[in-house]
């Protein structure tokens, strides 16, 4: 992916005497010690934005995030540093470049609509085509497509005072999308909006992306918007960017104790991933195994069930210590006719973990997370999924997260459910130590000391003897 934006050491000084607090602050001075000199609204910001990427800064108000997205488009010049848009420094840039890059590369999209009020909703939609000197038939078509993209159809003859602030607002994104431009600032553009409204504003700017593909620069203050927007998110504090990276690390990884105290209310079920969250599992075997092989693997991995995979790892079914063991008593040669597929739950790498809690309640084995091709990934234990929303930041107070055991653990045969160490349990119907313990006994008896297998059927067997004295 190329970079298309790039922001270098940047600052943004209010004042008389710009150079002197920068100077200062690059000397280790406190911003709050040089008002009287002038204001650090940006202090030293550097990242870079790639394509297609949707890049979100959040802070709180007063942060210099809102005077930042001003200097990716050089509406504010910047007092030190350099931005790089498309390959030009707009920070040096003359008024007819800025103009090219305006028209042809950058539009944005403000917080309080900037619609014209005697204009209809289609002539607002097409204002950006207007202004690159579009034939007026051919903006005005454009600016229908574009409307019925945002889910404004048949409203463009309608004037904004007509439109509810949601709809207002789609018509903004109709028009800063019309121009067709590679990159679009987003400045808290749906936080004027009710929660309802502001919802689907984010859930139609997603959609929109995954079919559009544009760079994006989203600014808000609204940390649960900066993680269900955002491929990376920027942290400003005072002037200054805290931390940037996924919504994941932020969440889990805070860079210090300010932002790990910001994200203790984030509704982490949205965004945690299966992904986040997996873990490998050992309870895995082939579809041309035989039961003897299983009983051996079900013993290995302390499991009561495994995944049953092919050559290529894909996922087949899965076998249950149970029908292992009568499939063992009864002679059979391989595991084909028993694998089972009704109670298997498999989920995509991306699947938020908020979707995984009804799925994981029903299911008999953990989780099983695979790839567009089907292949195994890992598996998401029970355990896993609770100690992912029990997880506390650095100096938080919180409990701590729930704890796997480091012994088995040991469940009478009414409990609703289990977990083995590796996750790959079944929740009814297992074999009893009696059963398997018969079972490797039958097969000892038939097939000797033939293979490894049978060593772990003879093990078996002299465990459940030794129980009996």
């Amino acid at each position: 992916m190329s970079v298309v934006v790039k922001a270098s050491h940047v600052y943004k000084v209010f004042g008389k005497r710009p150079n002197e607090v920068i100077k200062r602050l690059e000397e280790g001075a406190d911003r709050k010690d040089l008002t009287k000199l002038g204001t650090a609204a940006v202090i030293d910001a550097s990242f870079e934005v790639e394509e297609g990427e949707i890049f979100v800064v959040m802070g709180l108000s007063g942060s210099g995030k809102s005077t930042l997205i001003r200097t990716l488009n050089g509406l504010w010049d910047t007092s030190g540093g350099s931005v790089e848009v498309l390959g030009t420094d707009i920070s040096t840039a003359d008024s007819s470049t800025l103009r090219k890059v305006r028209g042809k590369h950058v539009s944005m999209v403000f917080q309080h609509f900037a619609l014209l009020p005697h204009r209809t909703v289609r002539e607002n939609a097409a204002y950006s085509l207007e202004i690159q000197g579009m034939p007026k038939n051919q903006r005005l078509e454009k600016a229908e497509e574009w409307l019925k993209a945002v889910g404004l159809d048949g409203w463009g003859d309608k004037y904004p005072q007509q439109l509810s602030g949601g709809m207002q607002q789609r018509v903004g994104l109709a028009r800063a999308l019309a121009a067709e431009t590679d990159i679009l600032l987003m400045d808290e553009a749906f936080s004027a909006l009710d929660p309802l409204i502001r919802r689907e504003m984010q859930e139609q700017l997603v959609e929109l992306q995954s079919k559009l593909n544009k760079t994006i620069i989203f600014i808000t203050h609204d940390l649960n918007e900066a993680m269900f927007l955002g491929d990376r998110i920027a942290v400003m504090r005072d002037g200054r960017i805290v931390q940037i990276g996924t919504s994941e690390e932020i969440l889990t990884q805070p860079a210090d104790d300010y932002i790990a105290e910001f994200v203790q209310d984030v509704d982490r079920t949205r965004v945690l991933t299966a992904a986040s969250i997996m873990r490998e599992t050992k309870a895995t075997i082939s579809i041309e195994a035989g039961p003897r092989l299983a009983m051996r693997t079900l013993e290995d991995s302390n499991s009561s069930g495994l995944l049953v995979l092919d050559d290529n790892r894909t996922v087949l079914g899965m076998v249950s210590d149970r029908n292992v063991v009568r499939a063992a008593r009864e002679g059979q040669q391989t595991i084909a006719d028993i694998v089972e597929k009704t109670d298997l739950f498999t989920v995509r790498p991306e699947t938020p973990i908020s979707e995984l809690f009804a799925p994981s309640s029903a299911a008999k084995v953990p989780l099983t997370v695979i790839d567009e091709n089907q292949r195994l990934l890992g598996i998401v234990p029970r355990v896993a999924l609770l100690n992912s929303m029990a997880d506390p930041g650095p100096a938080t107070g919180e409990i701590p997260p729930v704890q796997e055991a480091s012994e088995p653990v040991v469940v009478s045969p009414s409990a609703a459910e289990s977990d083995s160490e590796d996750g790959a349990a079944f929740t009814d119907e297992q074999a009893t130590p009696t059963e398997v313990a018969d079972a490797s006994a039958d097969v000892e008896s038939a097939a000797g000391s033939a293979d490894e297998g049978t060593g772990a059927a003879t093990r078996g067997a002299t465990d459940a003897e030794r129980g009996k004295h």
